[in-house]
Parts: C-alpha cells; sequence; structure tokens
C-alpha cells in the first residue's frame, strides 16, 4: 500500500464521520431548538428530530418549524376563571 493509498483511506474516513456527525446534528436540531424557546411539546419534536433522521430526512422541515410554533396558552382572563 503506497501513501497515497493511505491518504485517500484517511479522506475516506473523514469524510464518513463528517457527514455522519451533520447527519446526527440536522437530527438534534429541532429538539435542541424546542427546549431553547421552552416548547411545551419538547421531547415529541425532539423524537421527531431523530425519526426523521430514519426517514431521510423527508419531514424534517416540518419538524423544525414545529419547534419554533408554540401553542397559545390559555389565559386566566379568558374563559371560565
Amino acid at each position: 500500500m503506497s501513501a497515497l493509498d493511505i491518504f485517500a483511506w484517511i479522506v475516506l474516513i473523514v469524510l464518513v464521520l463528517s457527514t455522519a456527525a451533520v447527519l446526527v446534528f440536522l437530527a438534534t436540531l429541532p429538539g435542541m431548538i424546542a427546549r431553547k424557546r421552552n416548547h411545551p411539546w419538547t421531547q415529541a419534536v425532539t423524537v421527531g428530530g431523530w425519526l426523521t433522521l430514519f426517514l431521510g430526512f423527508a419531514l424534517w422541515p416540518v419538524v423544525l418549524i414545529w419547534a419554533y410554533v408554540d401553542v397559545p396558552r390559555a389565559s386566566k382572563t379568558e374563559g371560565g376563571q
């Protein structure tokens, strides 16, 4: 094995590891945003982010938007006090 072959293997390993790291970061991003914004369904957003990792990120934009959208809570002045 020549030095060029070893260098090619090192480059391949670095590319695979960096791709895996980016995918994991993208899967955890909606959960981190929901946790930071005190979303009422933080766990569901986190699970949705990880689930989209296994589904090829097809619904990832939906989960990311869900992390930013809060359900308005009923105030004490509305309804039956």
